[in-house]
Order: structure tokens, then sequence, then C-alpha cells
């Protein structure tokens, strides 16, 4: 799950985002509302968390543009504007929620994964493929019902790869769902999680592509 942080107060970001990070989320952070929009464009989000009085561009903006170009993105307002009509205004706007600072980081937490449950009910919470279930508000894996111990970055690569068994997958694509900016990439990396997922399911799940990426293997 990829997460984008729009604040610009740097201690509380840095707080928040490495908060977010143990919870096993990617975390992409910004300090100015134009780059949250650029970012929002060129990158696929799970959850948006956008502080108000951003420079460059509100949270407010922000918001607008998501919800015109038809996005649906959870964004949870963090804010100190803490009135009444401050929340009620946010929330017409479109924000799924609305955390007034100075706030808990469990409290955040559990409204992120409040709004991604949400989210998740749309379509599903579990994806199944041959004897795989995975349990995406869980975030735990069951190959014959029998609990499979998968790291954090190993969950979100299989997770995305069983999203859409039948297409391929690029490396990139999985660096992208894993990898937050500035993240220290080493060459091989997906390679070594790949091998890492066989060795825990079986090597007959997941097929390489040469030269393209990886899918599900259908044949089985």
């Amino acid at each position: 799950m990829r997460i984008l942080l729009a604040e610009d107060d740097h201690s509380q970001a840095e707080s928040i985002k490495s908060w977010l990070e143990m919870d096993g989320y990617t975390v992409d952070w910004v300090e100015r509302g134009d780059h949250a929009i650029l970012a929002i464009e060129q990158h696929e989000y799970d959850c948006l968390l956008l502080d108000r009085g951003l420079p460059k561009a509100t949270g407010d903006e922000i918001l607008k543009v998501t919800r015109q170009n038809k996005m649906n993105i959870p964004v949870i307002f963090l804010t100190a504007k803490d009135s009444i009509q401050d929340r009620v205004d946010g929330l017409d706007l479109g924000a799924n929620d609305y955390l007034v600072k100075p706030f808990s980081l469990e409290e955040l937490s559990a409204r992120v994964r409040s709004q991604l449950r949400q989210k998740q009910t749309v379509a599903t919470s579990t994806i199944g493929f041959a004897n795989l279930v995975l349990d995406v508000q869980a975030k735990q894996l069951k190959q014959d019902n029998n609990v499979v111990d998968l790291t954090a970055k190993e969950f979100q690569i299989l997770n995305k790869l069983m999203q859409n068994p039948s297409h391929i997958v690029t490396r990139e694509q999985l660096e992208e769902s894993i990898y937050a900016w500035g993240d220290e990439i080493e060459s091989n990396a997906i390679e070594v999680f790949i091998y890492q997922i066989r060795k825990k399911i079986g090597s007959h799940y997941i097929k390489t592509v040469r030269g393209l990426g990886y899918r599900m293997n259908q044949d089985l």
C-alpha cells in the first residue's frame, strides 16, 4: 500500500512517515501542494494525507483536483483548523476523514486502516489464486489454509501480482509499489524478493516472462 503525505512541518512529517513505514506502508512525502498534485498525476496511491495549509497549493486545492479527475483515493485532512465549520467545510469538499492536530500516531494509523478497509470493500478484501488466499486488510497469506510468513515487501509484491494474475507486471512497477522516493534500491532487489516468495510458496506460482517482468502462472 502506497501513501502520499503532504506536510510542510518537517518534524511532524518525519514522525508520521517513520510510523506508517513501521506499519508496512510505502510513504512518499512532499512539502508543497503543487508537488503533491504532480505526484498524484504520476503515481498510484492508496491514500492521501493532506495538510490543509500547504504552500503553493492548499490541501483543499489538491482535494479538488483529485475529485475533478474522478480519482477515487481516500483523503484524510491533517490540520490545525479545528472549528466545527472547518470540519464541515473539509468534509463537504470531499475529504473522507478529518484529523485535528495534535493527534496521536496510533489514531492516525487506525484512520488510515479504516479508509483502506472501506476502499477495499468496494472490490474485495481477499484475493485468491489456486490454493493461495491473500487477505489484503489483515496483510496475511494463507496456502491450503496455513499461514505463510511474508515480509511487508514480499506481501506487497505478491499482492501486486495477484490483483491481475494474467497480467505481466514489470520490475519497475514492482519497485514503484514497494519503494518510496529516495529509497536505495539494489539492482537485483526484485529478483531477490521473488526468489524468497518462491521459496515460501513454491517456485511454480510466479512465472518469469523474460525481458518483460512477472505474472502468476496461469497453467496451474
